[in-house]
């Protein structure tokens, strides 16, 4: 059934996103395609921005690189004046490259070679560490001027089980303990500014979670403050801000999150020594999630113990399903007012069998020929995609009022091969 969101749009029976007619894109562009729109883009991060900064006044938001690291939808977030959280030398490069500031840009590896380690410090952004061993080899490379620590607080939570980031079975952040002797080893290297990193879990929706982990990182705040004697120039409590995949799930409340976090913010530093850094968060899913969509072709259909409908997007172009058991709502974009449904499984077309798009699902009927738009793609979509079984990956599409400008061309076969070498002896 029809449910009606901001961005699409039922117009005689066919979606449309941005304005923008969806079987037009398909027919332009072809498919698989991701689509997005970027006016919701703009209204997710200027939402969840005046939600914190109305309540506590030092407030940025690092946007999450990895989610979806397009070069054009980085440049939209660097004009509303988000800064970039980068995860590997690659994503720094693209956060420079869109035109993100050196300042303006943290670096949350893990398990970092010396050579990401070296590419991190003469890049000059604000270095996030995740192990206490990686300081010792920072340090053996040069001083940089800012030193940050992503703290295990020893909890997590995530909208799946694999996206669980704290915890003692975590293999992300330092102890408490271990972040003590590295602020400490870092003030006698002479580093003169300091950041203090959390993030637990990611797609959470649980509203009281974010309060507590607040709380959480503002008491390991203190106590290091006090012990060794260092303020904090930010204070980043992470990600993890979920979207609502599935039509019955609750979306969050960041408004009473903004201001329940700001009040606490104010609270407790006015009654700490900490100073007053900014308050820092680093959302990717939440603000390019529901912007995008996934357009992809119906191209065979088989009937056996259940139907099955296949597709030209499987687990190559939209791993999250196969990964996790994510469930991704969708519609048949082309016959939006039918009421005759069916109960089918949409698969894609890799030989495997995890290589299901849904389930069981509900939709109404399908026919070959017809265009299915899986929703909520924005995040860990085509940054998750890959060639396997020797399938190029999708093209991506910008829609603002009634526009398009394809910002990713398709993948051909030559993008197969064209990083490969073939040696002498093989060529004949």
């Amino acid at each position: 059934m029809w449910k009606i969101e901001d961005h699409l749009t039922n117009k005689k029976g066919i979606l449309h996103i941005g304005g923008v007619d969806t079987t037009k894109l398909a027919s332009k562009y072809g498919t698989p395609l991701f689509v997005t729109d970027e006016n919701r883009i703009q209204k997710n991060y200027n939402f969840l921005y005046n939600a914190f900064s109305k309540h506590y006044d030092k407030f940025q938001i690092n946007y999450a690189v990895k989610a979806n690291n397009n070069l054009a939808i980085l440049r939209i977030l660097r004009k509303l004046n988000a800064g970039a959280d980068c995860s590997c030398p690659e994503e720094i490069f693209l956060a420079q490259k869109a035109g993100f500031r050196s300042n303006s840009i943290i670096y949350t590896g893990n398990y970092n070679s010396k050579t990401e380690l070296e590419f991190a410090l003469k890049s000059k952004v604000n270095i996030n560490i995740d192990n206490l061993s990686l300081l010792h080899n920072l340090l053996a490379i040069g001083t940089p001027n800012f030193i940050s620590f992503r703290i295990n607080p020893g909890v997590g939570k995530g909208g799946y089980r694999g996206l669980t980031l704290g915890g003692d079975k975590s293999k992300f952040g330092v102890s408490v303990q271990d972040a003590k002797n590295g602020f400490k080893l870092s003030k006698e290297n002479n580093v003169k500014h300091f950041g203090l990193h959390m993030m637990t879990g990611s797609a959470i929706l649980d509203n009281d979670y974010f309060k507590t982990i607040t709380t959480k990182i503002l008491d390991i705040a203190e106590d290091i403050s006090e012990t060794v004697d260092i303020k904090f120039d930010f204070i980043n409590i992470g990600g993890g801000l979920g979207i609502p995949y599935n039509p019955n799930e609750k979306p969050l409340n960041v408004t009473k999150i903004g201001m329940e976090l700001g009040k606490l913010f104010n609270i407790r530093l006015n009654n700490s020594d900490i100073g007053k850094p900014l308050l820092m968060i680093e959302p990717g899913r939440y603000i390019v999630g529901d912007s995008t969509i996934l357009l992809s072709r119906v191209h065979s259909i088989k009937k056996t113990t259940k139907t099955f409908v296949g597709i030209d997007a499987g687990m190559n172009t939209l791993l999250r399903p196969a990964l996790y058991d994510a469930y991704h709502h969708m519609y048949v974009a082309n016959n939006l007012n039918s009421r005759k449904m069916e109960t089918v499984t949409v698969c894609g077309q890799v030989c495997e069998n995890t290589d299901i798009v849904a389930k069981n699902r509900k939709l109404v009927k399908i026919n070959e020929g017809d265009l299915l738009a899986v929703l909520n793609t924005g995040a860990y979509g085509f940054s998750m995609s890959s060639q396997y079984n020797s399938r190029p990956r999708a093209a991506e599409v910008l829609v603002s009022n009634g526009k398009s400008d394809l910002i990713r061309e398709r993948e051909n076969v030559t993008d197969l091969f064209k990083l490969v070498k073939i040696p002498k002896r093989l060529r004949k």
